[in-house]
């Protein structure tokens, strides 16, 4: 009988739904409130279909119980903007018990208090629905809700708050919560307080999302008492704490996310450990450090997301304990050793991101990993093979990198058929050979949309199933050694918009229709997409075809054809609206050609142009932000109507024969203006003082020109500056200490007419970043006694002054510090090098990007008396120093000894007097070495290092003896004079006598290698420069 009466009831409670008819009030209710909202007609998939020709219990987003109320509106993602407001049809639903509104845009406006109408309400969901101002009162009245979601978009401009009524208000009155997502609802309370408030409130919460709430620390362990939490999400909240041991005593705890809230030190290891967590997520949380424990068998872990932490140690062979994992991002933290060969057996592994740790060793087969789709093993120090078998048989893989690694061999032509693959990235690795053609390959096979194998070893004919990818969008082969002739004709993939063939060793046949190895092109015409077209450092000839402008019929916007040998355009010409146009270090000669108009990023330097500057320049510039046309033969002035590209950051007229005056407009119009390089020019006149209240110049070069008068002051309107070059004018003027600020870094006034003192130096207080300080060839005077070296901080740390920052703005030229610049435009990375020219062993260097890791000082040549200060030892970073030719006295401090990183010093032609200290012999770095003509006495200080240098180091010091000064030490060296000694001229350059060069000058012929190598070679330079930003992005990735 019991069992005839139950599936009674079940029989009616199963039918009468499905015969329950919506009731006319009900509809008349939908209805209304379907022609009161505004919405999108063509977007929306529910309320666009309500008509009266259906039962509204039918209607989509609907749901009637089985007396034909409505109980359920699921209206979420309906593009509905308005008219909720005073809706008297939404509220008189008064049966309603579930309500979803999320993912609308009601334009800020406050939560409608009418929803207290509705009191059945169970479940209530408006979250990302674009709501905003105070929480009204009218929400505690829904007492019956056991789901609550009014979680708010991170970015939007106006917030939604809970303030009055605050939290402790909201859940003392919905005690019946079980689940609260409040996501970057302003709320704003100490871990106590909340912890405590949700707690002794909502005992039976399930689910807690406070992403983003303005909430602080520490997590309390009241939180304990809610026994059924399985859900616990606080990212982006500023907790600045520990995590709590006894967060591994949630029991039902399922998901733990902690993302981005300051968290630090040591993670508690038993929380891995938890029998119930299935999803961890402790991301940018850079201060707090781990590491992994032995997993047990069959753990739940599901995802674990530990990217930009301090976790580091071995990935443990336990982890294919893990056998539910799906998900593993390890990126960017400092995980070390082999990656385990049993991480392969993970079948259930669908995302694997172990880029930026140093793991070594070879990657492991995924072949047991069926469910994979992305794989990220970037920026380690991975070595060995690729072989077809590492990713055999994955059909669902999407993402393969394994860029900037140690691979070698061959790449597998297999690898390119994977069905799904959609982006691959084996740039910067060691794979060398030619990649073997796929004759079974065809275009539906295929889903590659980016393919970049660049800055590799290899080497052959570009392979022709690359222009059989349909879906390639993006292909970069730059910077290998792909050879013989390629037929840009056969690249006919459709949706083609990147083509990056640079740096290698290709050609294309002559053409016999004009003087230029570019032939007319037919396919690219037509490539309507095409948008970015790099062929630079190849061995393209002749002039530039003028149906490269035609290319996808003006789809064109960035074209790199530098470091080539062209020398013209075929006429007729006209640029299209190009956003990027880089012709640098070709043989261009004649007048300069007109720029593309509103184009961003303009490099016609390292040619041979001629004549004068257009005058119309600046018409052609509004929307320019690099222009660079240095390293040419222009002459003439520089055109005023330069001054209307306002929105320039980096503009560069260096080594040009310009003259006349510098536009006082330049300084004052274009406000935006970060980098400004005039150096190696005639111009005369004097620096206009016109520097705008908003400059923003981060480095200034005049170096070598005609300039004179005072430096402006107006110059103290610029608080950016990192490089002021002067040098080798003719300005009279005092020291400039009001630009002696922290953001100062090179300080060139080397060769003008400065006087006085530095004892405006005493008045400074903050501490300078100064790296490079060269005021020498000049009439400065007083004594350097009280200078503060140890408030020099870009020279006191050897860390201090070796770091490349710079920030990089898509589309936009990006200045950012002394050393590079980098520009980015979409798919292409350019640099703007500061070239300061230091005098160091004896001879002028010039150095650009060598910046990073250089520091001097030279106050040579001038009339500095007194003597030298002991905090001069608080430099230890420094590696050049020059007092000589002054008239400084007293003994030389012993601190010197402190400057481990020295490797030229010169304190010639004073009137030094005493001792050479003994601390000297022990500079292990120190390869240039000048004491001459003081007043020195005593013994020479005896060491292997000491004993290389010649007597001319030592000579003009009648009291010195000991080797090398002494007859008895001939065996030692002839007494030739070294580089910068035979006159009193120091910044004489000589040629090095390499019969006196001996092991312990190896470290400077190293160095003077590496640097010419640097300046002259310009694959190496690409190779170290872009080694140095790897090792750089690894450690310093948040710019």
């Amino acid at each position: 009988m019991k069992t005839l009466f139950f599936l009674s009831i079940f029989c009616i409670t199963c039918i009468l739904p499905a015969f329950s008819q919506c009731l006319d009030d009900q509809k008349s209710l939908l209805l209304g409130l379907r022609n009161s909202l505004r919405f999108n007609h063509s977007d929306s998939t529910k309320l666009v279909h309500w008509n009266h020709t259906k039962d509204c219990c039918n209607w989509d987003g609907v749901e009637c119980d089985v007396f034909g109320h409505v109980i359920s509106l699921q209206l979420d993602n309906e593009t509905i903007s308005g008219g909720i407001e005073n809706s008297k049809y939404l509220f008189n639903l008064s049966y309603l018990k579930k309500l979803n509104l999320a993912y609308n845009s009601f334009n800020g406006i406050q939560i409608p208090k009418g929803l207290s109408n509705l009191a059945n309400l169970t479940h209530l969901n408006l979250s990302y629905a674009d709501f905003a101002g105070q929480v009204p009162h009218e929400v505690l009245r829904l007492k019956k809700v056991v789901s609550l979601d009014l979680s708010v978009n991170y970015y939007n401009f106006t917030r939604l708050k809970l303030e009055n009524p605050d939290l402790k208000m909201l859940v003392q009155n919905l005690k019946e919560l079980k689940e609260l997502y409040l996501d970057s609802v302003t709320i704003s309370a100490q871990g106590n307080d909340w912890c405590q408030t949700i707690s002794s409130s909502l005992p039976d919460l399930r689910i807690l999302s406070l992403t983003s709430c303005s909430l602080s620390g520490p997590i309390d362990s009241s939180l304990l008492e809610l026994r059924s939490l399985s859900v616990l999400q606080l990212d982006g909240n500023d907790l600045a704490s520990e995590v709590p041991d006894f967060s591994a005593n949630f029991s039902r705890l399922t998901t733990l996310s902690l993302a981005d809230c300051s968290l630090f030190g040591p993670f508690p290891e038993k929380i891995f450990e938890m029998p119930s967590l299935q999803n961890l997520d402790l991301s940018y949380n850079s201060l707090l450090s781990g590491t992994f424990p032995i997993f047990p068998q069959d753990g739940s872990l599901r995802t674990i997301l530990l990217s930009n932490t301090n976790f580091s140690g071995s990935l443990p062979d336990s982890i294919s304990n893990l056998t539910m994992l799906s998900a593993l991002d390890l990126s960017n933290c400092g995980f070390f050793g082999l990656i385990p060969p049993t991480i392969g057996n993970l079948t259930e592994l669908t995302d694997l991101d172990i880029s930026d740790n140093n793991f070594t060793g070879s990657i492991p087969l995924f072949s047991l990993s069926k469910k994979l789709k992305y794989i990220d093993a970037s920026n380690n120090s991975l070595t060995g093979l690729l072989s077809s078998m590492h990713f055999e048989g994955l059909s669902n893989l999407k993402v393969i990198d394994l860029g900037y690694n140690f691979l070698n061999g061959n790449i597998p032509s297999s690898l390119f058929a994977l069905p799904s693959l959609r982006w691959l990235y084996l740039r910067n690795n060691e794979f060398h050979g030619q990649v073997q053609e796929l004759s079974n390959l065809s275009s539906s096979s295929s889903s590659l949309q980016e393919l970049d194998i660049s800055s590799n070893n290899l080497e052959g004919p570009v392979p022709k199933f690359f222009s059989e990818l349909d879906q390639l969008t993006e292909l970069s082969l730059s910077s290998n050694k792909f050879n013989g002739t390629v037929q840009l004709e056969m690249f006919k993939n459709p949706n083609l918009d990147t083509l990056d063939l640079s740096h290698n060793d290709l050609f294309v046949i002559q053409s016999t229709d004009s003087d230029s190895s570019l032939p007319p092109l037919m396919e690219l015409l037509r490539q309507s997409s095409l948008t970015d077209l790099d062929l630079s450092s190849n061995e393209l000839r002749g002039e530039i075809p003028n149906w490269i402008w035609e290319i996808g019929n003006g789809s064109l916007i960035n074209l790199n054809l530098s470091n080539n040998l062209l020398h013209g355009f075929q006429k007729p010409y006209k640029f299209r609206s190009l956003n990027s146009l880089d012709l640098h270090s070709n043989q261009f000669h004649r007048e300069l050609p007109i720029p593309p108009m509103f184009s961003s990023f303009v490099d016609y330097s390292h040619n041979f142009f001629t004549n004068s500057i257009p005058k119309d320049i600046g018409v052609f510039l509004s929307d320019a932000r690099f222009f660079s046309i240095s390293n040419n033969i222009l002459t003439g002035e520089i055109p005023p109507s330069i001054c209307g590209a306002t929105d320039l950051k980096v503009l560069d007229l260096s080594h040009n024969a310009l003259t006349g005056g510098i536009p006082p407009c330049l300084l004052n119009n274009i406000s935006s203006l970060e980098v400004l390089n005039l150096r190696s020019n005639n111009l005369s006149g004097t620096i206009p003082d016109t520097f705008s209240v908003n400059c923003s110049l981060g480095t200034l070069d005049l170096n070598k020109n005609a300039l004179k008068g005072k430096i402006p002051r107006s110059i103290v309107n610029c608080p950016g500056l990192e490089v002021l070059n002067i040098g080798n004018n003719r300005i009279e003027d005092a020291f400039p200490c009001m630009l002696m600020k922290a953001s100062l870094r090179v300080l060139i006034l080397r060769s003008n007419k400065f006087y006085g003192d530095l004892q405006c130096l005493k008045a400074i207080q903050e501490r300078l970043n100064l790296q490079i300080i060269d005021i020498s060839t000049n009439n400065f005077g007083g004594g350097i006694s009280f200078l503060s070296f140890s408030k020099w901080r870009g020279m006191t740390s050897a860390n201090d002054n070796k770091q490349l920052e710079y920030n990089k703005l898509s589309g936009y030229i990006t200045y950012r510090s002394t050393i590079a610049y980098p520009a980015v435009q979409p798919h292409y990375l350019y640099y703007y090098q500061d070239t300061v020219t230091v005098t160091m062993k004896g001879q002028e260097m010039e150095l650009t990007k060598i910046l990073i890791i250089f520091t001097s000082i030279d106050f040579s040549n001038n009339k500095f008396h007194g003597e030298i200060p002991h905090s001069i030892g608080d430099l230890k970073s420094l590696l050049g120093l020059n007092l000589s030719h002054n008239e400084l006295s007293g003994p030389i401090p012993a601190s010197i000894g402190n400057l481990t990183q020295l490797e030229s010093l010169d304190l010639s032609v004073n009137k030094l007097n005493g001792t050479i200290p003994v601390e000297l012999a022990t500079l292990d770095f120190i390869g240039f070495l000048n004491l001459s003509n003081n007043r020195l006495f005593g013994k020479i200080p005896e060491s292997p290092h000491f004993g290389t240098f010649t007597a001319a180091s030592f000579e003009g010091n009648p009291g010195l003896y000991g080797c090398p000064v002494d007859t008895s030490c001939i065996n030692f060296g002839s007494g030739v004079s070294p580089p910068g000694f035979q006159t009193e001229e120091v910044h004489l350059k000589k040629e090095i006598d390499w019969d006196y060069v001996s092991a312990a000058l190896g470290f400077a012929v190293a160095f003077g290698s590496t640097v010419w190598l640097t300046l002259h070679c310009k694959r190496w330079r690409e190779m170290f420069f872009g080694k140095v930003d790897q090792i750089y992005l690894k450690f310093f990735p948040k710019w």
